[in-house]
């Protein structure tokens, strides 16, 4: 008499199940630990930016101001006013629905929470909304600008017609071309790949270890370079174009705000409502399922453009 099957025991049998909800849905994006957030009143944020100086210059006992000449530029005049540009940030919605059957809720939740486990995997799809549009935003359909499109001409590395090879130049440029808040300048910000060409650059270079590296608060460690920390950015394109170039990619330095919003980069959220909101919406009108409602009221500001740099087109 044979013996009972593998199969058919296991209709007696329950699988092993574990708690929890195991991440398999990641992009890595080590610099939102310190990028700091400023509360706004209504749904945007109107700055002021200096456009140019008010003039100024030397001049002799009995010269005319009008006649004035600065030293700098050799320009005349000490008459003319200083003049700003107003910029603008409007706050966007990023929201989702968790909707869950009442039965599946009731009868199946005994080791995961159907509801919590829906509402945990929207509150990250948020997240990664906030951290795409932080790079990757074009200012239309509702979406703020991200960095790709902040960084003004004046603030880009020359990598050339076609783009370049990463190269320790490129890096002292754009650490260069951050000078608010004195010339400080708080990360660095790169894709992996380019992670992995500067590792290259120094073991070429003989001189510098892959052990330069800033110990977070997390305590997690990131390469540096010229003590500014490098993180890792997955979001950044590695598919962009620049002249005959293709499957370039951008990086970029920049510093962030101190809370005045005067100095440099800032998220921005709604007073009194930071950060991700759940709210219990009750159950749907014509079926049998609740709906828990999260949104996010966010943007970003770049509020003085000398607080961002970028070099484009690099190649490897």
């Amino acid at each position: 008499m044979p013996s009972v099957t593998l199969a058919e025991s296991a209709k007696l049998s329950l699988d092993m199940l574990v708690s929890g909800v195991i991440e398999n849905v990641i992009v890595v994006d080590q610099m939102f630990e310190f990028l700091p957030f400023s509360e706004i009143e209504g749904n945007s944020l109107a700055y002021n930016r200096e456009n140019a100086l008010g003039s100024a210059g030397v001049a002799g006992v009995g010269t005319l101001v009008s006649t004035a000449v600065n030293p700098i530029d050799s320009s005349t005049n000490a008459k003319n006013p200083a003049t700003f540009t107003q910029v603008n940030v409007s706050l966007t919605t990023i929201l989702a629905d968790a909707e869950v059957n009442g039965l599946i809720q009731a009868t199946r939740s005994t080791i995961n929470d159907q509801k919590g486990a829906q509402v945990a995997s929207k509150a990250k799809h948020l997240g990664y909304i906030f951290q795409h549009m932080f790079i990757n935003g074009t200012g239309a359909a509702n979406q703020f600008n991200g960095l790709l499109n902040l960084v003004p001409t004046g603030q880009k590395v020359a990598t050339g017609a076609n783009g370049g090879a990463l190269s320790f130049e490129f890096l002292d440029q754009l650490l260069d071309l951050v000078t608010a808040n004195n010339q400080r300048v708080d990360f660095l910000l790169m894709p992996s790949r380019t992670i992995r060409s500067y590792k290259a650059l120094l073991r070429t270079a003989g001189g510098g270890t892959i052990e330069e590296f800033i110990t977070m608060p997390s305590g997690d460690k990131v390469p540096s370079y010229s003590s500014v920390p490098i993180f890792r950015n997955d979001r950044i394109p590695v598919n962009q174009v620049k002249g005959t170039g293709s499957n370039q990619t951008t990086i970029f330095a920049g510093a962030w705000d101190n809370g005045s919003m005067t100095g440099g980069i800032s998220g921005l959220t709604a007073k009194g409502a930071a950060g991700i909101r759940v709210e219990d919406v009750g159950i749907a009108e014509d079926k049998d399922e609740t709906i828990t409602r999260l949104k996010w009221y966010a943007s970003l500001a770049l509020f003085s453009e000398k607080a961002i740099s970028s070099a484009d087109g690099i190649t490897n």
